[in-house]
């Protein structure tokens, strides 16, 4: 039985590609760091113990990352295999496995990293590897396997063959090794290359001279290997991950109009029939039920609840919002802060003044009410159920049930006014 599954998380690099004063791995990518993003995808799949290898810009990674891992300092760029020996300190005198990922590789499924773990525990191989297939491999370390499929090395292009040069299996980057074998490996590495680095391509060759028994899970998706080093590829990264999430809600039985203009966040859930409208964002930890009608061009932010059949129309925006059943809040309105109940018409241009400069205040609007066009509602405010506001009231009071409330002033008309 494995006694440790750890993950080591390369976070030091540079980037300055990414033309930024701070750390590439804090990009964010849908409103979520690039490294935090890594180092989630790790602890969804099953890994609790992480240490993150920080170095350039060391403390805005640790601020991200805060609590969720432990760390250790990689001072000098010396390479892959350089870093990975700067976490031995917590390797050692442990039995089992330790996965070797890259912080600045967030689109990761932690379904891969747990299918790699799990072959190499079920195979029982010494290292297993995340491999690629590629039409054209060209820039990438291949793949050289053995009669009996056994990784023997990894070959970078510029040392590699004609002939090695013609194979299409490539280095993932991503690794799982035996702990106790990985650090008799580390110990025997040396800086002999024109870079001056320690390679963790190495570690794989001295295995396999050692006869240890060694193997590679083949990626199906390419996209989930790429990583970022410039804004283009922040930008590719967030289509492609747009894509994903809107895939796997149409897949749940969500119809989108337009994968393309419709930006659906990290862990939202949507029922079944809901009809998603284009140029519609919806922000992470949302949960919208079933039969619901969401845009055109509306946003949903952090926290709301819409339970079934709601309706939320064009240019409106909910905020910590929780949404009754059949309720509709159909156009050009914005509802912060807010509880509404069951059956309610919410009016065009409906504000809920939640903010007075020092504190959010919350709105209550209770079953079966209809709130008339160009409303604000000044929080801390109450309306019971079956309750009818009149159009551009201003309401500063709580209003009882069934009850009709006007807040705005009589109409005075000054005859021939205007002839001055």
């Amino acid at each position: 039985m494995m006694q440790d599954v750890m993950a080591i998380v390369m976070a030091a690099g540079k980037g300055t590609r990414m033309k930024s004063k701070n750390s590439k791995l804090i990009q964010k990518i849908y409103g979520k760091e690039i490294v935090k993003r890594a180092v989630e995808n790790a602890k969804k799949a099953g890994i609790e113990d992480i240490v993150a290898v920080v170095g350039y810009m060391k403390e805005q990674v640790m601020e991200v990352l805060k609590d969720s891992t432990k760390y250790v300092e990689q001072k000098e760029m010396l390479g892959t295999g350089h870093a990975v020996m700067q976490a031995t300190k917590y390797l050692e005198g442990k039995k089992g496995k330790v996965l070797v990922l890259n912080g600045d590789v967030p689109i990761l499924r932690p379904e891969t990293i747990n299918k790699l773990l799990r072959k190499s525990i079920e195979n029982n191989e010494y290292a297993t590897l995340l491999t690629a297939i590629y039409d054209d491999p060209k820039g990438y370390g291949r793949i050289i396997r053995d009669e009996g499929g056994n990784i023997k090395e990894i070959v970078e292009e510029k040392d590699a063959t004609e002939e090695q040069r013609e194979i299409q299996e490539i280095n993932a980057g991503i690794y799982c090794f035996d702990i106790e074998i990985l650090l008799e490996a580390l110990k025997e590495i040396k800086p002999n290359n024109s870079q001056g680095e320690y390679y963790l391509t190495d570690v794989i060759k001295i295995i396999g001279n050692k006869g240890l028994k060694t193997g590679a899970v083949i990626v199906k998706d390419n996209t989930e290997i790429l990583g970022v080093n410039d804004r283009m590829q922040l930008q590719m990264l967030t289509k492609i991950l747009q894509h994903r999430i809107n895939t796997e809600h149409m897949n749940n039985g969500v119809t989108i109009e337009d994968i393309n203009t419709t930006y659906i966040y990290d862990d939202v859930e949507i029922g079944m029939d809901t009809v998603i409208h284009p140029n519609t964002t919806i922000k992470s930890d949302v949960k919208i039920g079933q039969d619901c009608e969401i845009g055109p061009n509306s946003y949903i932010r952090e926290g709301c609840r819409l339970e079934d059949k709601v309706k939320i129309g064009s240019f409106v925006e909910i905020k910590k919002a929780i949404i009754g059943e059949g309720t509709k809040v159909p156009h050009l309105s914005y509802m912060g802060d807010c509880q509404i109940g069951e059956h309610t018409n919410i009016g065009c241009g409906t504000i809920t003044c939640n903010y007075d400069g020092f504190n959010k205040s919350k709105t209550i609007i209770g079953d079966n009410c209809f709130v008339g066009s160009n409303t604000n509602f000044v929080a801390p405010v109450k309306l019971g159920d079956n309750t009818f506001i009149a159009a551009g009231s201003t309401i500063t009071e709580d209003v009882p049930e069934y009850s009709l409330a006007i807040a705005r002033q009589r109409q005075i008309n000054k005859e021939n006014w205007n002839k001055k």
